[in-house]
């Protein structure tokens, strides 16, 4: 009954999507953590199945099948995500200052000290599966952390790229968890006896100590001490992976199919950015939250997280013609084969182009070298990114847009590399690449956002032309109103604004601005009122003419 309604809703919202919006404040908070009875049941996700079945039996199935392409379905009157216990609206409607960055989803208090007395550390559980070795510690007063390692050959790359990465995506919106560098030796440490993991066939063994100084000894060393990730446990009790597409049937809430979801679709985007190529199901956790911490049978709601980004800024794998691949083709890729045995292989792809930096290695092939973010994809098909669309993109561009220089260093520096060169070279590849993005994404739909009034007068942000995606002398600003000119005036900081003729008739008033680059236009829907002036009630970006 509840999917039904869905689809009702759904049905009726894009049969209304010609209409006048109404007059009221668009959605900007979703009410999807209205708290419900029962704990929804934990969902299991063999390390190898998502791989398995994104791979090959998706596939098979869209075959089989006829799709039809559609717009995400939880956008709002803004073309903006309202927020949610999937996103939270950050770096996207407000400046975040340096410390905030940094902070990404920490609290002060959760960073652990430098110095601690022996044996403060009690690891209580090994770290089951995963491509990285690590135990899990109990620290008092603090709680519950996952301390991982660096790749012996790639030293600082995988702690350095967790924190950033997280930080990032959280400045971003997303929930993530709370991520330090930390420095630890093994006196500081007590093992509990008789701990077991799991590894990535299935098979239990033993975390003992000898699995413990293997760990420690293999990744980067400092001063005698062991660097490791620090992730502090999520609050909450785990229910295991989301899926990249359908809903959970026993959370009440999940009504959207994922795929449908613009914040998960336009995480496509993100990824290639920062070449997160291991964005998949597994690097994922709902966690089921109550309305009482301390009564597990309390009411609560489902919050959905991202986690692990340790693969961004160039981890590879073997063997090399498969690491190689990454960004440009999936790791199992039909038609890239067929392609191949067609021409025999003789033609030249990107990957046959990839070369690791010198004096970077670190940072295996993570480049600007035929970065193409629209054809960009993950070590295998994710249903939400293959779903996305030019609109979901373009949302994801103007998040992106509003990273500058500063904030990039402010989240590179809590990556805390040893040789400066390692930090530039990241910012530098940083800023090609979101110039990249912000070059495509910015210049066919409308880049302006922040749509305000303001003493009696409109304004928008321009992104493009704050991101000098365009030559200055490009942008030339015609504001219309049923094909009536109005003035516009272009300011230093990258707003236009104009004057509109206010008559307090409460009648829709649609103003349409064109940037002058070719972009598609912006049309601002309004209503004139006596009471309020005119109140923004949604946006428009139609294709360019």
């Amino acid at each position: 009954m509840r999917r039904a309604w869905l689809l009702i809703v759904i049905a009726a919202c894009g049969g209304a999507a010609q209409r006048p919006f109404p007059l009221r404040d668009p959605l900007t908070v979703d009410d999807d953590m209205k708290p419900f009875a029962h704990k929804p049941a934990e969902y299991f996700s063999p390390f190898a199945w998502d791989q398995i079945d994104s791979s090959f039996f998706a596939p098979l199935s869209h075959v089989l099948s006829a799709r039809v392409e559609n717009e995400a379905a939880n956008y709002n009157a803004l073309d903006e995500v309202a927020d949610s216990s999937w996103f939270t609206n950050r770096i996207g409607v407000r400046r975040l200052t340096p410390e905030e960055l940094a902070l990404g989803a920490c609290k002060p208090e959760d960073f652990l000290p430098s110095e601690h007395p022996p044996g403060a550390w009690v690891i209580d559980h090994g770290k089951d599966n995963g491509s990285s070795a690590g135990f899990r510690i109990k620290v008092e007063g603090k709680g519950k952390y996952l301390l991982k390692g660096d790749e012996s050959a790639k030293p600082e790359r995988n702690s350095a790229a967790a924190v950033i990465g997280a930080a990032l995506y959280h400045a971003a919106g997303y929930n993530t968890t709370c991520e330090q560098i930390v420095e630890v030796t093994r006196e500081e440490l007590t093992l509990k006896p008789n701990l077991v993991v799991v590894d990535n066939r299935g098979f239990k063994k033993p975390f003992d100590e000898a699995a413990l100084r293997v760990v420690l000894s293999t990744t980067t060393q400092h001063n005698g001490a062991s660097r490791m990730q620090a992730s502090k446990w999520l609050d909450g009790k785990p229910l295991g992976p989301f899926r990249y597409a359908g809903t959970r049937d026993d959370d009440f809430n999940d009504v959207v199919p994922h795929e449908d979801r613009r914040e998960l679709r336009g995480s496509r985007l993100l990824a290639a950015w920062v070449h997160h190529w291991d964005a998949r199901e597994q690097n994922s956790m709902d966690m089921w939250v109550t309305t009482d911490p301390k009564d597990e049978h309390a009411p609560g709601f489902v919050r959905h997280y991202l986690l692990d980004t340790s693969d961004i800024f160039g981890q590879t794998i073997n063997p090399h013609s498969a690491g190689s691949r990454l960004g440009f083709s999936y790791i199992v890729d039909f038609g890239d084969m067929f392609l191949d045995l067609f021409t025999l292989g003789v033609l030249e792809h990107p990957w046959d182009r990839v070369q690791v930096q010198p004096k970077r290695e670190k940072f295996g092939f993570f480049s600007t070298r035929d970065f193409d973010p629209e054809t960009w994809v993950g070590a295998y098909p994710n249903q939400a990114f293959i779903k996305a669309t030019e609109r979901d993109d373009a949302w994801m561009a103007r998040i992106i847009a509003r990273f500058t220089e500063d904030d990039l260093r402010a989240l590179i520096a809590t990556g805390h590399f040893a040789d400066p060169g390692d930090a530039e070279y990241l910012l530098e590849v940083l800023l090609a690449r979101q110039k990249i993005i912000l070059a495509r994404y910015l210049t066919r739909l409308s880049p302006l956002a922040d749509v305000i009034v303001d003493n009696g007068k409109i304004c928008a942000l321009d992104l493009a032309r704050l991101r000098h995606v365009l030559p200055d002398a490009r942008f030339r600003y015609r504001v219309t109103r049923g094909g009536a000119p109005l003035d516009a005036e272009a300011t230093p900081d990258a707003h236009v604004c104009f004057t509109p003729p206010a008559r307090g008739d409460g009648a829709l008033a649609i103003f349409t601005i064109d940037n002058g680059t070719g972009a598609g236009p912006l049309e601002i829907h309004t209503y004139d009122t006596s009471d309020r002036g005119f109140r923004v009630v949604g946006l428009v970006r139609p294709e360019p003419r």
